[in-house]
Parts: structure tokens; sequence; C-alpha cells
């Protein structure tokens, strides 16, 4: 008794001194400069306990029990966050690199797998889902955090419910419902640069239905950076909504009904050339409709869930300054407008052949299509050209099983695979007279298996090995298509594309005491058969480029840390009921990020566009039982060193023989720091303020070039300005009532 005692301080107290200690380690180890909705969030008040989720295996299972690394962005979290986009959720929390283009279009980089730059979910190596279904989109800045319940992030492709861009992982936004968002909020903020922002939201419950509706719109002017210039073409406006419906038909089935809309609106993008002109819209809009059920005693159960998905990138990119182009080439509308529609059903019977075994099988099926369209108008030179993504129709059928056997309460083993079929249609296109038409099949086949232990009460241990991958698209399987400058390059799609494959091994660790939780991961993650246009011959300024399967490797190896814990209470300190004081991180270390298939003109083998290590800390008091209930917050967030190829023209003066896009340069690291307070001054009623910023950084998680003086950037290709740099200080003030 004695013994088991000692242990359970000792862990507490390695808990505290790990999320404390997790943030400032990996600067100190840094080189020298060169389907059904989950239950609402664990109260604070609860403590620590394990987590329920459904991502990982399509069915809901604490956390402990998967034998893969799960990342939650619960409801409190999110409550006690300013973010205004999924983006801002996800950096906050330190989930993987982001590259932060502007404030409508960011990539999101986990365990080496990538979305790609323009949000294109098709091309993506991170699945992006909206209530277990494709979101339709990969550019997580387009969707707004004001109706999300959870986030749940699977690190790696440690799952065979999931199919094509499973290769660094799977982020499911989860959506408010009446079940777990009752009653009402109205919330109203202003804040710095003509920041206003305002929300709606009401549920609730009754006679077996329950409902919830939710509005929210923001909007905000150009941002200033650190030190206080202005950054112009940085103001954006967002709007969106959500709708759900359910009914509980009696204990054992459920209908849910969600509809929603999301974007931001006349965003600016200042891009790689800091252009001032440019600008997007970008929408995402989705209608699921899911069953859940389960036989009276439990054994069986079964999900359905069809859906159908829109998703538009509206882009305006002009280009009237650029000194790159003869002033009559140059444009003043370059407009390009690309639609995907999608629709699809799940369906996922499963069956306890005894009680402590669970087979699950699924059927998928989805279609998707791509509409583009593109004008252009400037100068006397220029002339109409095809959009960026030509036309196409994608199908899919997947079938796939996973088998979970438990032994003694505490042992469970688990396998799974996956095998889908698809077939790709390139479709005319406007302005693309040279491109052929035409269908390729492929097939690709996945699969996860691994081991969780419950070695005591406090302490799980797991293990796992899985394979995701990410279709070719049409273009790159068929086309034959003719790209700018002045029609000099054309490239042609490969049949026998492979699909690109991730290859992931895991091993990790979880104790959780009533007040505290540790995760620990170790994992490698391999990137093969990545797909890219590779010139095949050049005769003069003619260029001719195919797509195909790198032969080498990216080698992804890490340490990942999660853990929170009660301060107080972990250490047995006597305290008022009421007074909480936790402490809270997540982070990364990769001590491999190696790209075998590096082309010699880049001058390194470093995996880029991967922060070496990334963290987030931080600590909350709260008062909960004083007349006004307060709470304040301290959040630090560390972005580590990451490796650029940069697509930006630098200043030959500050870098000498760049290769645009090819040579290699690496980023500093630096912190943020950002604060919250909350004081309740009636009941329901609450005001709020945050400062972002506050040391007024001046910096940006992927520009080389920032907006100050020297400038760093190539003024030829520049449009108006002189680089990139992300908000400096940011006040906000706002009132919250709920009722």
């Amino acid at each position: 008794m004695i013994k088991s005692r000692l242990n359970r301080s000792l862990a507490q107290a390695a808990l505290i001194s790990s999320t404390l200690w997790l943030s400032p380690a990996f600067a100190q180890q840094a080189p020298a400069p060169a389907p059904a909705s989950p239950p609402a969030s664990t109260p604070a008040q609860a403590g620590v306990l394990p987590e329920v989720v459904v991502t990982a295996t399509g069915r809901p299972e604490e956390v402990t029990k998967i034998a893969g690394t799960i990342q939650v962005i619960d409801g409190e979290k999110i409550s006690k966050s300013s973010a205004k986009s999924v983006t801002d959720l996800l950096a906050e929390n330190a989930v993987g690199f982001m590259s932060e283009w502007t404030a409508g279009q960011t990539s999101l980089n986990i365990r080496g797998g990538a979305t790609e730059g323009q949000g294109r979910d098709y091309k993506s190596q991170v699945l992006v889902l909206i209530n277990g279904h494709r979101a339709g989109t990969a550019n997580i800045s387009k969707l707004s955090a004001a109706d999300v319940e959870r986030i749940e992030i699977v690190r790696g492709p440690s799952s065979v419910v999931y199919g094509s861009s499973n290769m660094g992982g799977v982020v499911n936004i989860i959506m408010k419902n009446g079940r777990t968002a009752p009653g009402t909020l109205l919330e109203a903020s202003v804040g710095s640069w003509n920041l206003t922002q305002g929300k709606a939201q009401t549920g609730g419950q009754a006679n077996g239905f329950d409902w919830y509706l939710g509005f929210a719109a923001g909007t905000r002017k150009d941002y200033q950076v650190g030190g206080g210039a202005y950054e112009s073409n940085t103001s954006w406006t967002r709007g969106g909504g959500t709708a759900a419906l359910g009914w509980q038909i009696d204990n054992d089935n459920r209908v849910d009904l969600t509809v929603r809309t999301d974007g931001i609106y006349n965003a600016g993008f200042r891009g790689s050339g800091a252009n001032v002109f440019a600008f997007d819209t970008r929408t995402n809009q989705s209608i699921d409709f899911t069953y859940n059920g389960k036989t009276p005693d439990g054994r069986g159960g079964l999900m359905f869930q069809a859906y159908y998905v829109q998703d538009v990138d509206d882009l305006n990119n002009p280009s009237p300054l650029s000194t790159a182009n003869a002033l009559a080439s140059r444009t003043t509308i370059d407009h390009n407008n690309r639609q995907i529609d999608i629709e699809g059903f799940r369906f996922q019977p499963r069956y306890k052949l005894i009680p402590s075994n669970e087979l699950l099988v699924g059927v998928d099926w989805e279609r998707s299509w791509i509409t583009s369209t593109r004008f252009r108008s400037g100068g006397a030179a220029v002339t109409q050209q095809s959009p960026q993504d030509n036309n196409e129709t994608d199908q899919i059928w997947a079938f796939y099983a996973e088998d979970a056997q438990t032994f003694f309460d505490r042992w469970t083993i688990r396998g799974g695979v996956r095998q889908t079929y698809g077939t790709t249609t390139t479709l005319q296109t406007p302005f693309a007279a040279t491109l052929v038409p035409g269908s390729v099949n492929y097939q690709a086949t996945t699969y996860s298996v691994g081991s969780t232990l419950r070695i005591t009460d406090w302490l799980n241990g797991r293990v796992g090995a899985s394979t995701g991958f990410r279709a070719p698209t049409a273009t790159e399987l068929g086309s034959n298509f003719t790209v700018t400058p002045a029609g000099t390059t054309t490239t042609f799609g490969n049949p026998n594309l492979a699909p690109e494959t991730s290859r992931q091994l895991e091993i990790g660790a979880t104790v959780t005491t009533q007040d505290a939780r540790l995760d620990l991961a170790l994992f490698q993650n391999v990137i093969s058969n990545r797909i890219s246009a590779q010139t095949i011959s050049t005769v003069g300024t003619a260029v001719t480029a195919q797509y195909q399967n790198n032969p080498s490797d990216i080698v992804i190896q890490g340490l990942e840390l999660q853990g929170e814990a009660d301060v107080m209470r972990t250490l047995g300190l006597a305290v008022a009921p009421g007074t909480r004081w936790s402490v809270f991180g997540s982070g990364y270390f990769n001590f491999t990020m190696t790209d075998y298939g590096a082309l010699p003109s880049a001058g390194s083998m470093q995996a880029t566009r991967i922060n070496q290590y990334e963290a987030s800390i931080g600590t909350r008091y709260a008062e909960l039982d004083a007349k006004m209930p307060w709470n304040v917050q301290l959040l630090g967030i560390l972005r580590g060193p990451m490796w650029y190829n940069t697509e930006e023209r630098l200043n030959p003066a500050f870098f000498p023989g760049q290769v645009t896009s090819q040579t290699i340069y690496r980023k500093e690291a630096f912190w943020v720091w950002n604060t919250r307070a909350e004081i309740e001054v009636h009941k329901g009623v609450k005001f709020f303020g945050a400062l972002n910023n506050i040391l007024d950084v001046n910096a940006h998680p992927i520009f080389i070039a920032l907006d100050q003086r020297p400038c760093q950037a190539n003024g030829t290709f520049q449009n108006g300005s002189c680089g990139n740099s992300m908000p400096g200080r940011e006040f906000i003030l706002g009132v919250q009532a709920r009722f």
C-alpha cells in the first residue's frame, strides 16, 4: 500500500514537472543558430479523466484503449481561446507546423504529412473531416471555431476507417448540437484594428428531440506588425452558421441532421510577392445525416452517414506592379474560381462476437467533381489562360474491417485492413486546348495493427504500426497541358503513377490520475512515392515535364508530449473547493527530418516546412466560488526552427545564389505569448479581455522576408509592399451572456 501511494505521488509530481518542462526543454535542445457526437467536455472541477473519442476507430472509445496518439481540443479549451479560426486553435495547441499564408489560407503538417498549400484536400496528406466525413477542404483557415464542440486529431495514419489523404493524420472537427450545447449564448467583442465579432447560439431538448442553431460573423481591417507598421491588404470578413436537429427515437436508435455554412470573404492575400492587390473569398458548406443504432443487448451496432459538401475558392490574384513582367503583360484582373462538390455515404455495422471482442466492418462510397473557371485582363498582351485546376470527377468504393480483442480487461489487440478502389476522370477545361480527357483506375491497400495494455490503474502503454495513402489526381494521371510563362512548359500526366504512401511505427504511454494526465509518444513516419512534376527535356525555352513518383523517402522521427494537471490537488495541497490552478502543454521534437529525395540545388537534405520542435505551454488560475467568479490564463506558443525552400524572390544582397522554390533556408525559433482573463459580474453575464502577442514580436511562421527595413525581398517581384509579417500586439474586449 505504501509503495503504491509512493509510486502514484512520484507519477503525479512527474506530470507537473513534465508539463512545466515541456517548452523550455525543447528550446534547450535546439541546435545552434545556422460520427455520433461525444459527451460534452468534462468540466475542470471533475479533474482530468480519460476522454472518449470517436475519430480513431469510428466508434466511441477511451483514448487509453486506442493504439495511436490522439490529441483532443475540447470545449473547455475552445471557450478559453480567442481563436478566430480553426488555424488559431490548432496553433495554440502545437498540433503541427502551420504555414499561415494569410488569414484565409493555411496548410498544416503533422508527422511529415502536409495539406496542400491552396487547401485542395484531394491533394493533401492530412485528412480534414467535419462530423466524421470529408470536409472538402484542407484549408483550416476558412473554417470558424464558433460552432465547434471539439476537435479530435489522430496523429499519423493510425486508422483504416479513413481513406485517401490519411498519411500524416486526421483532423476531425465535431460540430455542436442540442445535447452538447444546450441553452442560449450571446457574445460580442471588439479589438485592435477595428475588430468586431459576434455570435448567437441556442440549443435545447424536448420530447426526444434536440436542436441547435448558431450564427457568427466578424471583420477586421489591416493589422499592424510587431513594432507598429501597418500591413496593407490583411483585412478580412467572416460569416457562417450551423443548424443541427437530433431525434432520440428510443434508447437504442438515434438520428442527427447537421447543416452548416462557413467562409472568409475579401481576405487580403499578400502571398510570396507581398501583393497588396490580391484577395480571396473562400466558402465551405455541408449537410450530413447520421443514424446510430444498437441492438437491445448492446452486442450489435450500426452507423450510417450520408453527406453532401460544396467548397468554393474564389481567388483574385492580379499583378499590376510586378516589374518582372513587361507592362503590356501585367494583369489588373486574374480571377480564378474553383468549386468542389462531394456526395457520399458511410455504412459501418459492428458486432461483439463475444463480450471481449468487437468487429467493425465498413463500406464507403463517394463521388466528387471539380469545376473551374478563370478570367484575366490588363495590358494589351494579357491573354486568357486555363484555370489553376483542371476539371475532373473522382469516384471511390472502399471496404474495410477492424477487429479488437481484449484480454483480462487490460490488454487489447486490434488490427484492420482497408481496400480502396478509385476512378479519376479528366474533363474538358476552359482554355486548356491540349488537355486530353480520359479515365484512369487505381487501388490502394492500407492496414493498422496495434496493442494497448493497462499496466496499472494509472499507467497505460501502447504500440502500433499503420499505413496511409494519397490517391493520384486526374491531372497527375492523365494531364497534357501547357502553362506559363508564355506557354513554354508542357506537363504530361502519368497513368502509371502509384499512390503516395506513408508507413508509421509508434510506441507510447499515458499516465492518468484524477487530477493530472501525461501522454508521451515516440514515432517514425516514412513518406514515400511523392508525386511531383519533373522536367524530362529542355529545348531552348521549351520545357517538357511529367508527373512522377519520387523514388526517395522523407523520414520523420520524433517525440510528442501532452500534459495537464491541477497543480495544488496533484501535489495534495490544501485548497478551497472553488480554487483552481492548472498547467497544460503539448509539443513535439523531431530529431530526424530527412528528405532523401531533395534536389541537389536545395543544398540540404533537411525536410522542409516542418518545425523541428514546437510547443504550447500555459497556466490558468480561477476562483470559481468568488462573489464574481474569475479566471486568468497565460499561454506561450513556441514556433521552432523550420527549413524552407521559399517561393519568395529574396534580395540577392542578403541571399546570394537563391534558386526560387529550391534553395533551403533555416528560419529561427520564436515565442508568442498571449493572455486572457474573464470575470462573471452577474449570473450568466461575463466580461472578458485578451492580449495577444504581448511582446509585440515581428515574426512569421513561414515567410523569410518580413515586412521591415532593410527590405530582404527582391523588389522587382513585389506588388506594392516588401515582405510579410504576422499581427503584432492585439487587444480584444468582449461580453458574453449565457442563459
